[in-house]
């Protein structure tokens, strides 16, 4: 692979942490190591969306990860959407690019997040 070839991506990961909040989880990787952080993050069994992203913030590819199951599925579109806008993705992915860190994880800030479904012991269940 030649000098101006060589892969330096920034790998996104949206982790699920509970149903009110996810994670942004971004790595820094060079090389080979590259393909196998992207790899990582699309096996994590809890990642519902992945992104590789180049140093100039181009999207390269993405995709739902095994996690996605957990989350419902317009969750998932709503990310195929917002992964080249989302503010907390966008910062992660500016921190790595300027090698403020090589890795980074901070919770998603988001509104569209699922509403709960009301617990059928719940007194407010209304039947």
């Amino acid at each position: 692979m030649g000098l101006f070839n060589r892969k330096d991506w920034n790998i996104i990961a949206v982790i699920f942490e509970r149903q009110d909040r996810y994670q942004i989880s971004g790595q820094r990787a060079k090389g080979g190591s590259a393909p196998t952080a992207r790899d990582g993050a699309k096996a994590h069994s809890r990642c519902i969306y992945w992104g590789v992203f180049d140093q100039k913030g181009k999207l390269l590819e993405s995709g739902p990860g095994k996690g996605a199951i957990n989350v419902p599925n317009d969750v998932v579109k709503t990310f195929d959407r917002e992964i080249r806008s989302n503010r907390s993705i966008l910062d992660v992915l500016k921190a790595l690019e300027t090698k403020e860190a090589d890795k980074l994880a901070k919770p998603l800030i988001w509104n569209a997040y699922p509403k709960p479904k009301p617990r059928v012991d719940d007194p407010a269940f209304d039947e």
